[in-house]
């Protein structure tokens, strides 16, 4: 899937340079503000996009792709302007917008072309690009279907052929997994690894579900409340807590029962669903000496002892409280900031 797009291949970014940059970008709808004073830097492989709150996500793709014009603020993209050159920026990045938006008497082979032509492609190599993208995304046996007849699943997949048959430099996919059943889910973010890894395009992509920006991202800016909360690599995000998780064999019952005992020993734990929290334990302590007995001493079957991790959860966690479940988290934009007098 690799070549280099004719039409703007002289300009070069250089090494080290964002692929995208965005400086003081604000977006003020007048009764909500969806961006406030942005600043986000954005370079290869796999970003993710993930907000609470109403935090901006697709506002800020429909910017960047010059869709929507920000109230204050500027960005680039490869190098190019989103005020004064977003035509250029539309030739060499694909979108895949969240909601359904294929027509239903079309062939996704027929839909793709037109896309890839639309984009500028002469129509044989428009031909030759769809079937190639449709057979990457798995819809080859189905490319001469009408889209009407589809399943959510493939509409998502012509979704996605569409925005990479003009072999982009930089695709946005926003909430591709939506109304997946979880083997698609699998499928589509198997997808997206591939893009930003195998086919060398830089890929950002939105997410509600933050386990899933975890397994798929290399790097995670969170927004909330149109602001910037944290952007940083995902095992930055993801680093130890000097912490453990244990789990034991039985109900809640005998997790419970193990949750009193290491806490009498003096120990501080918590439930975790099925297993234990345990925070971290003075340096020499013998923490793990005292699990081990602790479950027998219960008669426990100890099923494993591992180290914990945070989660992109606990930076949701980590924040002032909104009120707002980050899981739940839509695009919608976040009330505007009252002015004080």
């Amino acid at each position: 899937m690799g070549g280099e797009p004719a039409s703007e291949a002289h300009h070069v970014i250089s090494a080290g340079s964002p692929i995208v940059q965005t400086q003081s970008l604000t977006m003020d709808f007048g009764r909500v503000v969806a961006l406030l004073d942005l600043d986000v830097r954005i370079g290869g492989g796999v970003t993710g996009l993930v907000g609470a709150n109403g935090a901006g996500k697709s506002t800020l793709i429909k910017i960047l792709l010059g869709l929507l014009k920000p109230t204050s603020g500027t960005a680039t993209v490869l190098g190019f302007d989103i005020a004064s050159e977003s035509a250029q920026i539309r030739r060499l990045v694909g979108y895949m917008p969240e909601h359904d938006c294929l027509p239903p008497d079309v062939s996704a082979s027929d839909f793709v072309v037109h896309l890839g032509r639309m984009s500028g492609l002469p129509a044989a190599v428009a031909r030759e690009r769809a079937a190639d993208v449709l057979r990457h995304v798995g819809l080859a046996e189905e490319r001469y279907r009408p889209m009407g007849g589809y399943s959510t699943g493939m509409k998502q997949r012509a979704k996605l052929a569409q925005a990479l048959v003009h072999d982009p430099r930089l695709v946005f996919l926003d909430e591709p997994t939506n109304g997946l059943d979880p083997a698609a889910r699998d499928d589509m973010l198997r997808l997206v690894r591939r893009i930003g890894h195998d086919f060398g395009i830089a890929v950002v992509v939105t997410s509600h579900l933050l386990g899933e920006l975890e397994r798929v991202s290399d790097h995670v800016i969170v927004l909330d409340g149109g602001r910037l909360l944290r952007a940083s690599a995902t095992s930055e995000f993801l680093e130890g807590t000097g912490g453990l998780l244990i789990e034991v064999l039985g109900g809640l019952e005998d997790r419970d029962a193990m949750v009193g005992a290491l806490s009498a020993a003096g120990l501080t734990c918590q439930p975790r669903g099925a297993m234990i929290g345990l925070d971290p334990a003075p340096q020499g302590f013998p923490v793990h000496d005292l699990i081990r007995d602790t479950a027998a001493s219960l008669d426990l079957g100890l099923v494993r002892i591992q180290a914990d991790h945070r989660r992109l959860e606990d930076v949701f966690a980590d924040r002032p409280d909104t009120g707002s479940d980050p899981s739940d988290a839509r695009d919608q934009p976040a009330p505007r900031h009252q002015e004080q007098p």
